[in-house]
């Protein structure tokens, strides 16, 4: 076992969000960092009714896809298991029984009406809704009596009223909390025999022995109560890391209003995990000299808590487009080709017979527009379809302006009579049109794009034209002559 050793605790009850996920990766980079650290993979599955060993499996892949690895697990094991909480049940048992058997602690047979009677007299008296903490002082005839009745019980722990709780975050600074803001005596043991949250990452944490809890600052107010328990116990507290949390453009919070919100709708679209990894280790953190392009090893070497952002970071899906774009270009076509090839399939362009060297130079021909991978289906389209027509009103317009006629039949002609439609025919033929048409410019270039392509932007025509052949070529144009004579009639 390392001196230093960080965790990633999620519970198996959904997709991953992008916090939890940046969350990871910070616990990640830290242990990464350090020469001694060890990465401690939790599964929280203490809520029975929705842990599912799904999710549990999509936590592993999405950790794997974006490349976070981890020391000790569920599935690898280690010193310190059970490292899955339904596994622990036992140990917590017994230390809530330590500590009702030390007077820390009790039963609680408050009905649900008793407890808001509580929360409502508290409120009236100007207070916080909080427990009054009626079942602190049963006598035994009373426990029996409840027993009897067979009314369902939990287990509460003491928390002393107006006790400062303070301590150190290391991102968020010094930090007190006055213990009456807590709502009283807090409950550690559910009515179904599950702990609560607050109490089993408390024993979890001291016996596996983390040291850094590197989490989001949502759970700020958590710690407090859980720093109670700690020094009940007699444990040794780890140091406290809370980042800001990650907000949409509006600086609201993350939410589905603002699109995608979970790790796996990035990996389904086609981003990079490079690129996301790279894109979340700066939400929230950044290197000393300013970078915003940095491999994996570059982040980790540079990583630290003293350079983690107090303010929330803002999720800027443009940011993360304009880099994934960056990584995409720097990909080998090889690579981006076979990630483009699922999403072909998918929209029936291509199947399983496709010409590899011919689809890797075309994806090459549109890669550069793209911000993901899922996007390159609509710019590949124009080299499939025996007919295309034009994308909208402008580009057909192109095709009814003087001369269009004379050049498309004299490009059909050079096309025909070319030896081979290569790379070489496409880089010769706009100059042989040129000197016999007196065209340039865009009323040389444009027609024929839009008459190949329907569209009036794309991939440079000297790749176009070698990728969609000959017969290609002239069916559509073929086409657009077709059309043209109509109008003429």
């Amino acid at each position: 076992m390392n001196d230093i050793r960080v965790r990633f605790a999620p519970s198996p009850t959904g997709p991953i969000h992008i916090g939890n996920m940046r969350t990871a990766l910070f616990n990640y980079l830290f242990a990464r960092h350090m020469s001694k650290a060890d990465l401690i993979l939790r599964i929280e599955d203490t809520d029975a009714t929705r842990s599912t060993s799904e999710y549990e499996q999509y936590i592993y892949k999405e950790l794997n896809w974006l490349g976070i690895d981890w020391d000790e697990g569920p599935d690898r094991g280690g010193p310190v298991g059970p490292y899955r909480q339904s596994g622990r049940l036992e140990i917590y048992k017994k230390y809530a029984e330590e500590l009702i058997s030390n007077g820390l602690a009790y039963k609680c047979y408050c009905t649900p009406e008793e407890l808001d009677a509580d929360k409502e007299l508290a409120v009236k008296a100007g207070d916080i809704p909080r427990y009054s903490g009626r079942c602190r002082h049963l006598t035994q005839s009373e426990i029996e009596r409840f027993e009897a009745e067979g009314r369902p019980s939990v287990i509460r722990f003491i928390v002393p009223d107006h006790y400062t709780i303070a301590f150190d975050d290391l991102i968020k600074g010094h930090i007190e909390i006055d213990s009456h803001t807590l709502g009283g005596d807090m409950i550690i043991f559910r009515s179904d025999g599950m702990p609560t949250y607050n109490f089993a990452v408390v024993i979890d944490d001291h016996l596996m022995h983390i040291t850094h809890v590197i989490r989001g600052d949502d759970h700020i107010y958590n710690t407090p109560k859980q720093l109670l328990i700690y020094e009940a116990l007699g444990f040794t507290p780890p140091a406290f890391a809370h980042t800001a949390m990650i907000l949409g453009p509006d600086r609201t919070k993350l939410s589905k209003r603002h699109g995608d919100n979970y790790i796996g709708q990035y990996r389904e679209k086609g981003y990079l995990p490079e690129a996301m990894f790279n894109f979340l280790a700066l939400l929230g953190w950044s290197p000393e000299d300013g970078r915003e392009i940095m491999d994996k090893e570059e982040i980790i070497e540079a990583f630290s808590l003293d350079r983690v952002s107090r303010s929330p970071a803002i999720f800027d899906i443009n940011k993360l487009n304009w880099m994934n774009g960056i990584y995409i270009r720097k990909s080998s076509i090889e690579r981006i080709t076979n990630l483009a090839l699922p999403y072909l399939k998918a929209a029936g362009l291509v199947d399983d017979n496709v010409d590899m060297q011919w689809l890797q130079k075309a994806v090459a021909s549109v890669r550069d527009g793209i911000n993901y991978m899922a996007e390159i289906v609509e710019p590949m389209q124009i080299y499939f379809g025996e007919i295309i027509e034009p994308e909208n009103k402008e580009a057909e317009e192109v095709l009814f302006t003087p001369k269009v006629r004379e050049l498309l039949e004299l490009f059909r002609e050079l096309i025909m009579e070319a030896p081979a439609v290569d790379e070489f025919f496409a880089k010769s033929v706009f100059d042989q049109l040129k000197k016999k048409t007196g065209l340039k410019g865009k009323n040389l270039f444009m027609p024929i794009r839009v008459a190949l392509t329907g569209r009036m932007h794309g991939p440079e025509m000297v790749y176009v034209i070698p990728l969609l052949g000959r017969e290609l070529i002239l069916s559509r144009i073929n086409h657009v002559l077709s059309k043209l004579d109509k109008i003429k009639e």
